[in-house]
C-alpha cells in the first residue's frame, strides 16, 4: 500500500518511490545494484539469457529516463504504456532481488496514475505465473527480435484476463457476504450487525481485537460473539502458538481457488 499513498498524493510514480517499494518488500536497503555480476539464467540449465546493465551509473540514468516515460503524458494508450515500462524495468533489472514484484507493482500503480483503476485490485502476477515461459520469451524476444507487438498483446491478454477473473472473485465475495448476513440474521439474531460483516469479510481470519477495535465490545463479550460464530460453521477456531485465530471458512474456500 506504501506506492499506492505515495502515487495517490503525489500524482507521481518517481524512482525514490519505486526504490522504496522494493525496499518495503525485500526489507533491506541494498537499493539499486552497485555491483556487477548480476546475469539472468536459465533456471534449469544455468545458460545466461540475458546481462542486463552492470554499471551502477547506467542503472540510474536508465532509471531517469523509466520516470521520465511514466510521468510525461504522451499519445500512446495507457495500457500499452504499461506494457512497455515494464519490459523497460525488468531489462534494467536494477535491484539484486525483488524486481518481478517491483515491476508488477508498478504495473498497478501506473494504471491508478493514468486513472484505469482506483484501488490496487489487478494484480498481473497469476497470469504471468501461469504463462511464465511466454513471459520469459517474449521479454527476451523483445531484445534480442525487436518483437514489441506479441510482448504487448500478452500484457494485454493479462490484463483482460485478470479483469474478469477479478471481477467474478469480488460478485463471489458479495455473495458470500450476502449469505452470511442471512444466516447471521437467522441463528445469531442479537449480535448480528452490518459491521460485523464487514469485518468477517476484511480478511480470511478474524483476531478477538478486531472485534474489540472495530464493534467498540470488551474482549469478553468478543470472545463470545467469535464463538458463536464458530459453533454455527461461519468461522473456524485455529489456534496459532499463543494465539487463537478464527478463519472465515467460506471466505478462504473462495480465496484458496484463486482468482
Amino acid at each position: 500500500m506504501k506506492g499506492y499513498h505515495l502515487v495517490k498524493e503525489n500524482k507521481l510514480l518517481l524512482k525514490r518511490y519505486i526504490v522504496e517499494i522494493q525496499k518495503e518488500l525485500e526489507q533491506n536497503d541494498a537499493g539499486v545494484r552497485r555491483q556487477s555480476g548480476t546475469n539472468l539464467a536459465n533456471a534449469q540449465t544455468g545458460e545466461v539469457i540475458f546481462t542486463p546493465p552492470q554499471n551502477y551509473e547506467d542503472i540510474e540514468k536508465l532509471l531517469g529516463n523509466l520516470e521520465q516515460y511514466i510521468n510525461e503524458p504522451n499519445d500512446i494508450d495507457p495500457l500499452i504504456n504499461m506494457a512497455i515500462i515494464h519490459y523497460q524495468f525488468e531489462t534494467i533489472h536494477p535491484f539484486y532481488d525483488g524486481n518481478g514484484r517491483t515491476g508488477r507493482i508498478i504495473n498497478i500503480l501506473y494504471l491508478i496514475l493514468n486513472d484505469l483503476l482506483d484501488i490496487p485490485i489487478l494484480y498481473l502476477s497469476h497470469y504471468i505465473i501461469k504463462h511464465k515461459s511466454d513471459y520469459y520469451r517474449l521479454l527476451q524476444e523483445v531484445r534480442t527480435k525487436d518483437h514489441w507487438e506479441e510482448w504487448i498483446l500478452y500484457m494485454l491478454d493479462g490484463v483482460e484476463q485478470t479483469s474478469l477473473e477479478t471481477i467474478s472473485l469480488v460478485n463471489d465475495i458479495s455473495a458470500l457476504m450476502y449469505q452470511t448476513k442471512q444466516e447471521l440474521k437467522e441463528k445469531l439474531p442479537k449480535i448480528y450487525s452490518k459491521d460485523l460483516v464487514e469485518i468477517l469479510f476484511h480478511h480470511p481470519y478474524t483476531k478477538i481485537d478486531f472485534l474489540v477495535e472495530g464493534l467498540g465490545l470488551t474482549r469478553q463479550t468478543a470472545s463470545k460473539y467469535l464463538k458463536a460464530l464458530a459453533s454455527i460453521g461461519i468461522l473456524e477456531s485455529i489456534q496459532i502458538k499463543n494465539s487463537k485465530f478464527y478463519v472465515n471458512v467460506a471466505l478462504f474456500t473462495r480465496l484458496k481457488k484463486g482468482i
